[in-house]
């Protein structure tokens, strides 16, 4: 039951600049480190941690663990509402301060191999547009390929019949993406989502690093498969 107390705790928490600076950086949906948030508060890496407990407590944003980062996104779209109805009371005018992530070099943000499996802007894309056809759900950190995703996909010649059935590795699972900030698609499912992207030649590797190049053909079939377009 929502009582006076509990409105007035999390007004309390989303009415302080500081705090109000970091949920509009997470606006866009991607997901920000504690330094990354203090840049944009224009306040000190500890500061904001008092401030990051603060929302976490309220229920504004949630904490998710990769490797030895921990990375700060929005807990639910209904926050997202909220702030963007504050936003738009506050004057209409929506700004989010500009948080640069991941690598310098634009080939590794475009397209890029994390382990076995599509990352950088490439992988992103295809997440999204495996969520936009409901092929996969994600939720926070897990995710599933639906019955009708997985037709689909054996019917594209992506996934074996047999595929995964002998492997203790999740299935499909949400990787936050290093550069987007934002999750692609790991597991059994993003490994074969990556093999069939070489093996029909969409993509290629750039000498000296993870890097992908989509090629002619993959510019096609991308946008055929997944209805993606991959800047040139």
């Amino acid at each position: 039951m929502v009582t006076a107390n509990g409105m007035a705790e999390v007004a309390a928490a989303v009415g302080e600049p500081a705090r109000a600076a970091m949920l509009a950086a997470l606006m866009d949906g991607r997901a920000l480190t504690a330094s990354e948030l203090a840049e944009v508060a224009a306040i000190t890496p500890q500061t904001a941690s008092s401030h990051l407990a603060r929302l976490i407590l309220v229920g504004l944003i949630v904490v998710e663990k990769q490797g030895r980062h921990r990375y700060h996104r929005l807990a639910s779209p209904a926050v997202a509402h909220m702030i963007e109805g504050i936003m738009q009371i506050a004057g209409g005018i929506e700004v989010r301060p500009l948080v640069r992530t991941g690598p310098r070099d634009l080939a590794m943000r475009a397209a890029r191999t994390c382990y076995d499996h599509l990352a950088g802007q490439l992988g992103v894309d295809i997440a999204d547009a495996l969520q936009a056809r409901g092929a996969v759900e994600i939720d926070g950190d897990g995710a599933r390929l639906t019955d009708t995703g997985r037709t689909w996909m054996h019917d594209m010649g992506i996934l074996k019949p047999d595929i995964g059935k002998q492997s203790s590795r999740p299935f499909c699972r949400p990787c936050l993406d290093w550069s987007e900030r934002r999750p692609h698609i790991a597991g059994v499912l993003g490994a074969a989502i990556c093999t069939h992207a070489m093996e029909q030649g969409w993509v290629r590797r750039r000498a000296a690093n993870r890097a992908l190049e989509v090629t002619p053909k993959g510019h096609t079939a991308l946008k055929a498969t997944f209805g993606i377009t991959c800047a040139r």
